[in-house]
């Protein structure tokens, strides 16, 4: 959403922001968009009234659809870690304003493309790393069998029944709840630490002074599986890398995090399957979401990253018998979705340690 005249909440933002320039100084007059995202959060950059000072961000947060609280909680947590989360410089959690240290506008994604990404996925991993090794129980809400359920079933209820037009019959459901089972049991039995849940390219910032990554987007931290972030960061839903690439990050993860001892298993076959196992949870969740931002939300942009997130996760699910009718219902959805294109879907095959 864009700012225009009739905009009160940016009126009401604007009016906030005057109350606490002595504090912070601000040019007002500067305010602009600097990014949206997937909620009904908003992001405006101001600059400094002075020559080379920082600008700021302001976040607005519309109550009641968004919390601050949860932002600011998280964002203690997080730099008590070590890793790197915009300092709040000032807050308003009843009207839904935060005044934020400004990490700029290079994502990891738009580095990626001319970058070095084996230098960025090491900071990454290495930041991933050093939260986990802080987690601690009762910090953050548990990722729990009710919370990893309600996101699996994102993928009937709005990407079968509204994306491709299908209404899941008997079979089709029996088939679903006994891959979730499956998913689920796999899920809840890994080691459990901090899980940022969105720990991917357009959330992680390039920053200068060995700062790497500045950490966004962390408000709906839980406690869950060891896999989440890992998997988020490397089967990205906005870019993707060969798997002999994810295989050797995933290595090098598994190893540092074995000298940390944390809960990860000892066989680095086991914590793949993992992996994979908590990818595909990921990735049937987010092809729900991505159709439910299309239709419910008007952000039709996310459907351009669908193929990919599919990818992922038929890869996974034709690799593991445990799967079998799971590939073979996705395949069947997505053969009556490109029939009259005349499209269809290849066997892959994989790495088995």
């Amino acid at each position: 959403m864009k700012p225009n005249a009739e905009d009160t909440r940016l009126a009401e933002l604007r009016a906030w922001l005057a109350c606490v320039a002595d504090a912070h100084p601000l040019a007002l007059d500067t305010i602009r968009p600097a990014s949206d995202d997937a909620s009904f959060r908003r992001y405006f950059r101001i600059d400094a009234p002075g020559a080379g000072a920082p600008s700021l961000v302001a976040m607005d947060a519309p109550p009641p659809m968004e919390d601050c609280g949860p932002f600011v909680h998280a964002a203690r947590v997080f730099a008590e870690a070590g890793v790197s989360v915009p300092a709040v410089r000032a807050a308003d959690l009843a009207r839904g304003f935060l005044l934020l240290e400004d990490f700029g506008s290079t994502t990891y994604l738009s580095q990626l493309a001319g970058g070095d990404a084996d230098t960025l996925y090491r900071d990454a991993i290495t930041a991933l790393l050093a939260l986990q090794s802080a987690s601690r129980p009762g910090v953050f809400p548990d990722y729990d069998r009710a919370l990893l359920e309600r996101e699996l079933r994102l993928y009937p209820d709005w990407y079968l029944a509204r994306h491709r037009g299908i209404e899941p019959d008997e079979g089709m459901r029996a088939t679903l709840a006994a891959a979730f089972e499956r998913l689920l049991a796999n899920n809840l039995a890994q080691g459990r630490v901090y899980v940022h849940r969105d720990y991917h390219s357009r959330n992680l910032m390039v920053l200068a002074g060995g700062r790497n990554p500045g950490i966004l987007d962390f408000q709906d931290a839980v406690y869950g599986p060891v896999t989440y972030d890992l998997v988020s960061l490397l089967r990205d839903a906005y870019v993707d890398w060969p798997e002999a690439r994810q295989i050797d990050w995933a290595a090098r993860y598994w190893d540092d995090a074995r000298r940390r001892r944390l809960p990860v298993p000892a066989d680095f076959g086991e914590f793949y399957r993992d992996f994979e196992w908590m990818g595909l949870q990921r990735q049937l969740k987010v092809l729900g979401i991505f159709a439910r931002l299309c239709y419910r939300d008007g952000k039709d942009r996310y459907l351009a990253d669908m193929p990919r997130v599919l990818d992922y996760a038929l890869r996974t699910a034709r690799r593991y018998r445990e799967f079998d009718e799971l590939a073979r219902l996705m395949e069947e959805v997505e053969r009556r979705a490109g029939s009259a294109a005349g499209g269809g879907t290849a066997r892959t095959t994989g790495y088995t340690f």
